[in-house]
């Protein structure tokens, strides 16, 4: 027919096609490849989300847990569990707290909202009565259809959970504590002298122990009882467990001492008080102070020293006390392995904030310094983290710390500067669940939102800053993503005085801040006028601080 094709036009039968040009078979092969690989590239990803979707979740956090973990690169603790989940798992190098001291901390990366808009810098209020009525982590999970359980310390105990941990809000049944956390203060240290103190420095022979055990051994046992029991339920949970050591005292079966002689233990790089560091950015750690060994020391207050070879005693036991803390922690793991749950349950592994261990002169928390707000985060997120390959097998099989020291490296690190207020979200969006909203500037009324962004776009993130797009200017420099933490602490007053670790609401003055970048922290403060029946109005205040 004339018009279909150019004259003269090639027979119907059997004369030759003209052939393709090898440029547009290249063009068309190209193209073909594109379309597979996207097409596998979205299967992939619809596999990924369908598997993380009702994924279930352990969150293990730990109280006063700086990164002293050989997954973070420090080469004399001996942690080959934890560092084991890190081999596993997306390991953020550059993790911050928000305040340095237990319930204020823990109620923020609970409920998604920083200390100040809980309300809660000290350890006496409920934010549901004095802040807002603000939904947590496992409630939102528990709305969704989880089972969700605490077992050890996850909230703070007392009034600042409502004496309850925040059940039945945020916990399908009634949460965990072991039977001997009441002894944790008493007199159970043995001296040279055979007779018992309250000491800081305190290992133990566990037989000695009322009940003969300890309370993270019986928080692993509970924990483990719990996953067997869900092993035989089809419901997807949420379960809590919070491990106490190395929270001071620093009790733990003696035995790891071992790991750890006393001549290898060397002091802080800095173990002096700057000469220019601000009065009223000194922890002058009380807390320390009321131990019967310390006070034994008769240490002045609140700059005096401690003796070199106690402040070695006390780094050697903290790190005789995370090689325990670390055979919890393969236990538990190694027993999801033992029920089969490995595979569908996502792992988080983080703690509340740090500890000084003689840095600049302090010990204990309470500050805004690195050592006190920087702590371990790491993500393990089956079929996200970790390899198909490596799923066929035992994924966590116990190691003894006594024989064991692999020196496992972590399966992604970022070095994102990441807040633990961002936890809420993060792990909402890795289960699939839909993230809450961003609050608006004041949210005292709003019950669910949060403070901090999901920061799962950052697990396969280069190191490299991430360029945005059109930022680039006429003199080759581009504006980059700037990722900060924010921590801040209260001050009863600019100088050092008996409730400078931990003043009451009523009680303070002043409001330190630090703004963390990769590179830089910048300190400043506010002075705060404060009520205990309203939000602490801030007022201009000049200087670097905290």
């Amino acid at each position: 027919m004339p018009g279909l094709c150019p004259s003269p036009c090639p027979p119907r039968g059997g004369g030759h096609r003209p052939q393709a040009r090898p440029r547009d078979m290249a063009a068309a092969a190209l193209l073909r490849l594109c379309l597979r690989l996207l097409a596998a590239g979205c299967v992939l990803a619809v596999e990924a989300a369908r598997r993380r979707d009702g994924m279930n979740v352990l969150f293990i956090v730990v109280d006063d847990l700086r990164p002293v973990l050989g997954c973070y690169g420090d080469t004399l603790v001996k942690s080959p569990n934890i560092d084991q989940l890190a081999s596993q798992s997306v390991v953020f190098n550059d993790a911050y707290a928000q305040q340095a001291v237990c319930a204020p901390s823990r109620v923020s990366f609970l409920t998604g909202r920083r200390p100040d808009t809980t309300r809660l810098y000290d350890f006496y209020s409920y934010w549901r009565v004095h802040a807002g009525n603000y939904s947590t982590m496992p409630q939102y999970f528990k709305e969704n259809g989880y089972m969700t359980m605490s077992v050890g310390k996850v909230f703070h105990p007392g009034v600042s959970s409502n004496y309850s941990d925040d059940y039945p809000y945020s916990w399908s049944i009634p949460p965990f504590h072991p039977s001997t956390e009441k002894y944790e203060n008493d007199k159970t240290c043995r001296g040279k002298d055979g007779r018992l103190y309250v000491n800081l420095v305190c290992p133990v022979d566990v037989t000695e122990m009322p009940g003969g055990t300890l309370p993270d051994i019986q928080t692993t046992e509970e924990a483990i009882r719990l996953l067997n029991v869900m092993k035989t339920k089809k419901q997807k949970f949420f379960l809590a467990v919070g491990y106490h050591k190395p929270h001071i005292p620093l009790r733990y079966p003696q035995e790891f001492l071992k790991l750890y002689p006393l001549e290898n233990i060397t002091l802080a790089p800095d173990p002096w008080v700057p000469k220019k560091l601000p009065s009223v950015a000194y922890n002058p750690w009380m807390d320390i102070r009321q131990r019967d060994d310390v006070k034994a020391l008769n240490v002045s207050f609140p700059y005096g020293p401690l003796p070199d070879d106690f402040q070695r005693q006390i780094r050697q036991s903290y790190y005789a006390a995370v090689s325990y803390l670390d055979m919890q922690v393969g236990l538990l793991l190694n027993a999801l392995d033992d029920v089969g749950l490995a595979s569908s349950t996502m792992v988080v592994f983080t703690a509340d904030h740090g500890w000084s261990l003689g840095e600049h002169g302090e010990w204990a928390k309470y500050s805004n310094f690195d050592v006190a707000t920087r702590v371990p985060l790491m993500f393990y997120v089956p079929g996200m983290t970790a390899s198909a390959a490596s799923r066929r097998g035992r994924i966590f099989p116990y190691l003894d710390p006594f024989s064991h020291n692999l020196g496992l490296v972590p399966q992604g690190q970022s070095k994102k500067v990441v807040e633990l207020v961002s936890l809420f979200s993060t792990l909402a969006e890795l289960a699939g669940l839909q993230v809450p909203p961003v609050c608006p500037e004041t949210s005292f009324h709003v019950a669910l939102c949060t403070e901090g962004a999901s920061i799962v776009q950052y697990f396969n993130s280069s190191e490299e800053k991430v360029e945005m797009e059109d930022g680039c200017d006429g003199t080759n420099r581009c504006h980059t993503e700037e990722l900060v933490a924010f921590s801040q602490y209260p001050r009863p007053s600019d100088t050092p005085q008996w409730n400078s670790d931990k003043p009451k609401l009523k009680d303070i003055r002043i409001m330190g801040y630090s703004m963390r970048t990769i590179d830089y922290r910048l300190p400043s403060g506010v002075l705060r006028t404060v009520s205990e029946s309203k939000r602490p109005s801030v007022n201009t205040f000049s200087g670097s601080f905290l």
